[in-house]
């Protein structure tokens, strides 16, 4: 009797205590529902791995060349405006022109602290008595005056010349070969079209070029890309077009 009395007060002090206002029972915890495993686009036919081979293909090369930040959705339309036969945002030609802009501009990044210093070296430079600029930003120097003809852009120019990069070093100079340059004015780099026009025939001058009238962003030989150019130029003939 005492142990079925001791099991009947154990009962209601269990069932007191869960029944208690404003506590609630403890249940367990759900188990989070179990998402469906997502699996990769299979390639199941050639034409299937050809189309992630042209795709895998050109996002590798532009990542290598430094693209990393592109909009994956205008590249998707341009994919499908083309094989769709769709009118495209850009033409060929634009499409180029602006691929090279974004290819420069990265360049120009990474030759930034060569710019710099020919940029710093030409703003002293153009300061020093009996050097000139035009507006193009090139920079000369009259050493000896010549009386001949002047060259123009439809001409063939002959000259000896020496040039070197702002800290002395030569980069290539026509004594060296023992033989003069004869090539057509409109055929050579920017600063040498503009600044042949200037001279006449037996004139020596010293062209001070900067990196765009030059060679540019990219490394061309012995010249660093960025690099600004001086030139020794002798003027010996001009040869007009027949």
């Amino acid at each position: 009797m005492k142990k079925l009395i001791l099991f009947s007060c154990l009962l209601t002090i269990c069932f007191s205590l869960t029944a208690q206002p404003g506590k609630t029972a403890v249940k367990p915890a759900a188990k989070p529902a179990t998402k469906p495993a997502v699996t990769a686009p299979q390639l199941k036919t050639l034409n299937d791995s050809a189309s992630y081979a042209i795709g895998f293909s050109v996002a590798s090369f532009y990542k290598q060349q430094g693209i990393t930040n592109i909009n994956t959705a205008l590249v998707s339309r341009a994919i499908n405006d083309i094989y769709g036969n769709k009118a495209t945002l850009l033409t060929d030609g634009s499409a180029n022109d602006i691929m090279n802009k974004v290819m420069v501009k990265m360049q120009e990044e990474k030759v930034k602290p060569t710019i710099n210093a020919c940029n710093t070296f030409l703003a002293d430079n153009k300061k020093k008595p009996g050097v000139k600029t035009t507006a193009s930003g090139l920079q000369y120097e009259v050493i000896t005056e010549g009386t001949g003809i002047q060259p123009t852009a439809v001409d063939t120019f002959v000259c000896h010349y020496r040039g070197t990069l702002i800290d002395g070093t030569e980069v290539d100079a026509s004594y060296n070969r023992g033989e003069p340059l004869t090539m057509a004015v409109r055929q050579v780099i920017p600063g040498w079209t503009e600044g042949l026009q200037l001279m006449h025939v037996g004139s020596k001058y010293k062209f001070y070029i900067p990196y765009n009238l030059g060679y540019g962003t990219f490394d061309n030989g012995a010249i660093p890309g960025g690099s600004a150019l001086i030139f020794d130029v002798e003027l010996l003939d001009v040869k007009k077009p027949k």
